[in-house]
């Protein structure tokens, strides 16, 4: 009765759909408002796209920052440099106006650089919204399906679609899932990515040929496949920065915010003090408003303005581990949507390897959150037993735990019923905060709080949010097909350990790598490989050539070993053993680029190594074999 309880809601949920709940009604705008938007919006494609255009150095960012005085004072200044923050100060300054950004660690270097990697588009959130006849919930999918669709167009070369396969081992799994899936076809409308389909046991195994067709006694009936999008999150998030700057923004990197300037007579919040990391240096800068997207350290911040601010983040948090790319084919995903405690697991490739994780379970606020042993060991469990290959503990390249912040639901009981949904609030005058929300409505977020400073600072934008048609620098003009520009005009020259320079061929492993990476500024990172000799491999077996680090820190703000590794390439995620023995040479080039003297060198040595020590690769981590050696 409780299935067919179940498929009724379903149907139920289809029809009041059709009724009108995807109808989305969108604020109008003036002929006039429109016509500057679209001058606006072509003038920033211009600017962020000039070949010639560079990134403002760091030192010319910081002195833009240090100039915002108490009579000239930023118009925006944001605190945090994940994808909402980096968001925010993109929407802002293609706004026309002033906007600061500082980030006391690196950009993408909390939760934005250590997500599941999928732009979700909802589909637990109808599931959800059905059974609890929730409409907030069907308004959350609607948001997410557009959000996904401009994610994917304005990042083409750091997204793409992935099919996402659900086994099902009964009929009346196919069937469930199936309407389910057909329902959220049908809610997508033009955000559709492709329509979901099922599969039969013999062509699913095809599909995915490690999948199991047996399994704790069941047979396999087929599998459902939907789509979702997939990113290279941490590239987005320095991409977002990077063309913020070239928009015009002053984003700084390890620059803290110690405190904060308050207008004489009143509460009214009016700058911030800032340390720069790097150098230990403090300077004050000055804005009309302060934007709070710091993530999962939102309520540390509010709690420098106000000790006893009501905190208004859960922090909960997703482990993930890295397997070599045999666990699953190059262009599938599993889904397993339901597990023994209720949690989602999903296994997808994800640069040439296997990327399994969980969802979310509660946590405490680190800066370098660690993976449990018992969370990996789960996720194991989890997925073997839709497997017909043996699942190995030794086998786990990488692994790492990510904190996220969603808003708080006081009478939630778990962080699986906290809403997904942002929270835009202006505390104190002049402070308004951000939290919640997910990876996939980051622009939305940011449009949202955007809107909120303009109200609350009463600032003049000279145009309307562009940023919906605004893609990322490297994005405008890329095509699949782009790499083999790469592998038809570049050699990847290299050094020999005796000094010499041997010429190497630019192949497709690497021309393709450098394409997704950088979009149509791989050519710049291709030339530094030719004309400076640095074709070279920093790992065997992977596609990351020398040439990127000393592009990265030249233009993309790339100021440590960690920065590079982690954020910059994505080494350290994919394989921790490798990101280890590419690091001599990451800090050798590192060094010339920013005159780093040997002390220096040795403390990037540490610092890695330390950083490294949080990822429970099978070499690092100490750990029981049991049923998994």
């Amino acid at each position: 009765m409780a299935a067919v309880s179940r498929l009724s809601k379903l149907a139920v949920a289809v029809v009041a759909t059709v009724a009108g709940g995807s109808i989305i009604l969108q604020p109008s705008l003036s002929s006039n408002d429109r016509g500057t938007s679209d001058q606006a919006l072509e003038s920033y494609r211009s600017k962020i796209n000039d070949p010639t255009a560079v990134v403002p150095r760091r030192s010319v960012q910081e002195s833009a920052l240090i100039g915002a005085s108490s009579l000239n004072p930023l118009d925006i200044l944001v605190i945090g440099g994940g994808a909402t923050g980096c968001g925010v100060a993109l929407d802002a300054v293609t706004r026309g106006l002033r906007v600061g950004l500082v980030e006391r660690e690196d950009f993408a270097s909390g939760t934005s650089s250590r997500s599941t990697k999928l732009i979700h588009g909802g589909v637990r959130y109808v599931e959800n919204a059905v059974f609890n006849l929730d409409y907030k919930e069907l308004k959350l999918v609607f948001h997410a399906l557009k959000e996904r669709r401009q994610f994917i167009e304005n990042a083409p070369h750091l997204c793409h679609v992935l099919p996402c396969m659900t086994p099902c081992f009964d009929w009346f799994e196919v069937v469930y899932y199936w309407i389910g899936l057909k329902m959220h076809d049908f809610v997508s409308g033009p955000c559709l990515l492709h329509l979901s389909r099922y599969y039969s046991a013999q062509e699913s195994v095809e599909l995915f040929p490690t999948l199991a067709t047996n399994g704790q006694g069941r047979s396999l009936k087929g599998t459902v496949v939907y789509y979702d999008g997939q990113m290279n999150d941490s590239r987005v998030n320095v991409g977002l920065a990077c063309t913020a700057a070239l928009a015009g923004a002053a984003v700084l990197n390890y620059a803290e915010v110690v405190g904060f300037l308050k207008e004489e007579g009143s509460d009214r919040i009016i700058g911030a003090r800032i340390r720069d990391n790097l150098s230990g240096k403090e300077f004050d800068t000055y804005a009309k408003v302060i934007v709070n997207a710091a993530g999962p350290f939102c309520d540390s911040v509010r709690k420098m303005v106000d000790k006893e601010a009501v905190a208004v983040i859960c922090p909960s948090c997703g482990v993930h581990v890295v397997l070599p790319d045999y666990y699953s084919p190059e262009g599938m995903g599993l889904i397993v949507p339901m597990t023994k405690d209720g949690r989602v697991v999903f296994m997808l490739p994800w640069l040439g390897r296997t990327v399994a994780g969980t969802t979310d379970s509660n946590a405490d606020i680190t800066m370098l959150p660690e993976p449990h042993e018992d969370e990996i060991q789960f996720i194991l469990d989890a997925i073997s037993g839709y497997l017909n290959v043996k699942v190995r503990r030794t086998d786990v390249l990488s692994a790492w735990s990510g904190i996220r912040p969603l808003a708080i639901d006081p009478s939630a009981k778990s962080t699986e019923n906290v809403s997904r949904e942002h929270v835009v609030c202006e505390d104190y005058p002049g402070f308004v905060t951000i939290t919640g929300g997910k990876w996939t409505t980051y622009r939305g977020m940011a449009e949202d709080a955007v809107n909120a400073a303009i109200k609350s600072g009463k600032l003049k934008p000279t145009n309307e949010c562009v940023t919906e048609k605004l893609r990322i620098v490297g994005g405008d003009g890329w095509e699949l097909a782009y790499f083999t520009v790469l592998a038809q005009q570049y050699l990847r020259m290299k050094k020999t350990l005796g000094g010499k320079v041997v010429p190497g061929v630019m192949d497709t492993a690497a021309a393709r790598h450098l394409s997704q990476a950088y979009g149509v500024l791989a050519e710049r990172v291709a030339a530094i490989a030719q004309n400076e000799s640095l074709g070279k491999r920093l790992a065997h077996g992977y596609p990351f050539l020398e040439a990127e680090v000393a592009y990265c820190a030249r233009h993309e703000y790339c100021e440590s070993a960690v920065d590079f590794i982690a954020r910059r390439s994505r080494l350290a995620f994919l394989d921790t053993h490798a990101a280890n023995h590419a690091l001599p040479r990451v800090i050798e080039i590192l060094a010339a680029e920013h005159n780093w003297d040997k002390s220096r060198q040795n403390q990037e040595l540490q610092k890695a190594n330390k950083f490294l020590e949080t990822f429970k690769s099978s070499r690092n981590a100490q750990f029981h074999d049991g049923k998994h050696d």
